[in-house]
C-alpha cells in the first residue's frame, strides 16, 4: 500500500508543478463529466452503452473518457482535480482513506461484481486445474491492485503461495502485460476481453479459466469522486448512475449480437463478432451489478483479499468509503418502470 500512496503523491506533486499528466489530464469543460477509467475493456460495456444508446444525453450529460492505465493513476487524477469521476478498483480509494486524506474519494456506484480477467496459457489445457500453475510464472497485474490481489487470493484458496509454489510477476505495467506475454515473458497471463478473445482467436494463446468465477463476488470496478464533488454535483451523480443502470438492464435483457454494434466505435479494429463473444462471456459469468450499490459482504471480502496480500494496514467500515444512497434511488426508479 505504501508504494501506491507514494505513487499517487508523486503524481500530485507533478501536477502542482504544472507538469503534464499524460493519461488523464484534460482541459476542463463545465458541460462535460471527465471520467478516467483504469483500462479499456468490454468488461465495462454498460458505461459505453449508456453513451451509445443515448442514456447519458437523456440526463443532460456528456462524458469524456480517458484511460489511466492503472488504478493509482486514476486516483491521482481524481485527487488532483483533473478528472471528475474515477473508474477503477475501490482499493485505490481505500488506500487514500487509510492514509488519512481530508477529502477522501467516495465510491458512489459499483459496476462490476467480480474479476473480469481470464487466464491465458501458451498451450491448450482443456482440463485445466488451478494446481497446474505450480512451478509456473504468471503475469497477473500490478502489486497492490485488485487484479493481482484477487488472483493471489484464488491461488491461496487452492493451496498455493506466491514465491513458494509459483511466481507472480509484478514487474510489468498493467497495460503492457499482453505485449510482454507475447514477447515471451511468463507461462500465463491474465487478460480482459476483447483482448483475451482476440488473442485466442489469433492462435497466440488459450483461455483456460475465468478468475472471476474462481474468486466469487467482489466489488471490482467502481465509480468514485471526491466527497466534496459528489455533494456539490448530486443531480449529475444521480443522472450518471441512472444512465448506467439503464445500460446494465439493456445488456442483460438483449442478445449479445444486438449489443455489439453499439460498442464498435469504442473498440476500433475489433469485429462485431469479437465484441458479441466478449459480451456473452461476461454475461455468462454474471459480471455486472443490476443495482449499482455495494454490499457489506462484498466489501468485507475485498478487505479480506487485500489483507491476504499484505496491503492493508487497517480495515474500514462500508460507510467510511461508500455512499449507496444514489445507486439505490435510481435503481428503484429504473426498475419501477
Amino acid at each position: 500500500m505504501n508504494k501506491i500512496i507514494k505513487t499517487i503523491c508523486a503524481v500530485l506533486a507533478a501536477c502542482t508543478s504544472l507538469l503534464a499528466f499524460p493519461s488523464c489530464k484534460k482541459d476542463k469543460n463545465p458541460n462535460v463529466l471527465q471520467i478516467c477509467e483504469v483500462t479499456h475493456s468490454v468488461f465495462y460495456a454498460p458505461m459505453y452503452l449508456a453513451e451509445s444508446l443515448g442514456y447519458f444525453q437523456q440526463e443532460g450529460i456528456l462524458i469524456e473518457l480517458t484511460n489511466g492505465g492503472g488504478a493509482d493513476a486514476v486516483m491521482a487524477s481524481v485527487l488532483s482535480g483533473d478528472s471528475d469521476i474515477g473508474f477503477c478498483g475501490p482499493e485505490a480509494a481505500l488506500y487514500v482513506l487509510v492514509g488519512g486524506s481530508t477529502d477522501t474519494p467516495k465510491v458512489f456506484g459499483q459496476l462490476t461484481k467480480r474479476d473480469g480477467s481470464f487466464l491465458v496459457s501458451r498451450v491448450p489445457e482443456p482440463d485445466f486445474q488451478w494446481t497446474d500453475l505450480k512451478g509456473k510464472e504468471i503475469l497477473a497485474g500490478r502489486k497492490g491492485g485488485v487484479p493481482a490481489m484477487t488472483f493471489e487470493y484464488v491461488l491461496n484458496q487452492n493451496g498455493m503461495t506466491d514465491g513458494i509454489d509459483l511466481r507472480l510477476n509484478y514487474d510489468v505495467a498493467f497495460n503492457l502485460m499482453t505485449s510482454a506475454f507475447e514477447a515471451g515473458t511468463a507461462n500465463y497471463c491474465t487478460m480482459f476481453d476483447p483482448v483475451a478473445y482476440e488473442y485466442e482467436a489469433a492462435g497466440k494463446g488459450y483461455v483456460v479459466a475465468s478468475v472471476g468465477e474462481a474468486s466469487g463476488e467482489v466489488p471490482y470496478t467502481c465509480f468514485m469522486a471526491k466527497n466534496s464533488w459528489i455533494v456539490s454535483h448530486q443531480p449529475q451523480v444521480e443522472g450518471f448512475l441512472r444512465a448506467v443502470t439503464k445500460a446494465v438492464k439493456y445488456i442483460n435483457e438483449t442478445p449479445s449480437e444486438t449489443v455489439a454494434p453499439y460498442l464498435t466505435k469504442y473498440f476500433e479494429g475489433v469485429s462485431e463478432q469479437s465484441l458479441a463473444a466478449s459480451v456473452e462471456r461476461y454475461k455468462n459469468i454474471d459480471a455486472w451489478r443490476t443495482e449499482l450499490s455495494m454490499t457489506e459482504d462484498s466489501f468485507n471480502r475485498l478487505q479480506d483479499i487485500i489483507e491476504n496480500a499484505g496491503e492493508l494496514t487497517r480495515r474500514a467500515t462500508l460507510d467510511e468509503l461508500v455512499v449507496n444512497t444514489y445507486a439505490k434511488k435510481v435503481y428503484n426508479e429504473v426498475y419501477a418502470k
